[in-house]
């Protein structure tokens, strides 16, 4: 689910850009089809087991195990399947975390902080083994949803086995390609350091973000924390100040295109399917332009949740855009204060 992506290093602005930044549309990245069609695949098969398997409630965990073949879209070979591997251990960590989260039920305010941490150790993690897409965006997503869910102990091992192989299905369908083009094989590239300002922004962000949001108190808090962080995975404060204008005006139109389809309430295979759909587009366009591309992810994440527990849809639109107007103005806070700090 391109939640994420990298931009180009620049010196810190005045923090503004306008509507022509906003509608720019980048160069298509080369073998950006071949990148949605296994971003697609890795989504469907996993999500058509567990639902003709008649476990539904399985989906979370098959989906977030899936996202292991949103990384390394620009590797070939073995740096790919290294790049990976190393995110796949990362989403079933944080989905098993998740799910001995909801076993515990730890409330609201634990919640809060354990995303923060998430998102500082995954930020970390990120930072040293370089990883692309950057930081911890979908491991704060999948322990948020996670552990948000109704959970015994009894689905702690069911969430790390099906996050597990559906994160092994990705990497075989993100390798089996260029095995068995026998690509040559670069060199692995080397670990970072990991100092860096970065994960103690992350969790800033989704800390305040978390915070706010379980004050506000209308539901689905964890979506305010992903809207926090996905502005700081770009590099460069300008570039993170229009990610955080592209995450509020993608979302606003992104709830005009998933109104609909969560009013027609399909059953769960043609539900998956749309998501396969939604899956493919979102990875043709992220590259692009994010706000564009956040008029699939939207409605995507939306039907995905509906797999796991269906909602009001009233609800889960008004609380989707309201949490990403507060994660994303605690972005935007964020980068504020740096700016004004950078320029005394």
């Amino acid at each position: 689910m391109g939640e994420s992506g990298r931009g180009e290093s620049s010196r810190p602005t005045d923090l503004r850009f306008g509507i022509r930044d906003l509608v720019r549309l980048n160069p298509v990245p080369p073998g950006q089809h071949r990148v949605a069609l296994r971003a697609g695949l890795s989504v469907a098969v996993p999500l058509l087991a567990v639902v003709l398997l008649d476990r539904t409630s399985w989906t979370i965990y098959a989906a977030f195990g899936a996202f292991a073949s949103l990384y390394g879209r620009n590797h070939v070979h073995l740096p790919r399947a290294v790049m990976q591997a190393s995110a796949g251990v990362a989403l079933v960590s944080a989905v098993g975390l998740g799910a001995v989260f909801a076993a515990v039920d730890g409330g609201p305010w634990a919640l809060v902080a354990v995303s923060a941490a998430v998102a500082f150790a995954g930020s970390v993690v990120s930072t040293v083994l370089d990883w692309h897409p950057s930081g911890p965006l979908f491991m704060i997503f999948a322990f948020g949803t996670v552990a948000a869910a109704p959970g015994a102990w009894s689905d702690v091992p069911t969430a790390l086995a099906v996050s597990t192989a559906s994160a092994v299905f990705a990497l075989v369908v993100g390798n089996v390609g260029a095995v068995a083009r026998r690509t040559p094989r670069p060199a692995l590239a080397q670990l970072r350091s990991p100092r860096s300002t970065a994960p103690v922004r992350y969790l800033l962000a989704v800390g305040v973000a978390g915070v706010v949001a379980t004050v506000v108190g209308i539901g689905h808090p964890w979506w305010a924390t992903v809207a926090a962080a996905a502005p700081l995975s770009v590099v460069g404060r300008d570039h993170q100040a229009l990610r955080a204008g592209h995450r509020i005006a993608g979302t606003t139109l992104g709830l005009l295109t998933a109104a609909p389809l969560l009013l027609l309430e399909l059953e769960p295979v043609p539900l998956v399917l749309v998501v396969v759909v939604l899956q493919v587009v979102t990875e043709l366009l992220v590259a692009r332009n994010y706000a564009l591309a956040l008029l699939f992810i939207t409605p995507m994440a939306l039907l995905m949740g509906q797999l796991g527990a269906a909602q009001s849809a009233g609800s889960l639109l008004f609380d989707r855009g309201v949490e990403t107007a507060i994660g994303a103005a605690v972005a935007i806070g964020l980068l504020a204060i740096e700016h004004r700090r950078a320029t005394r």
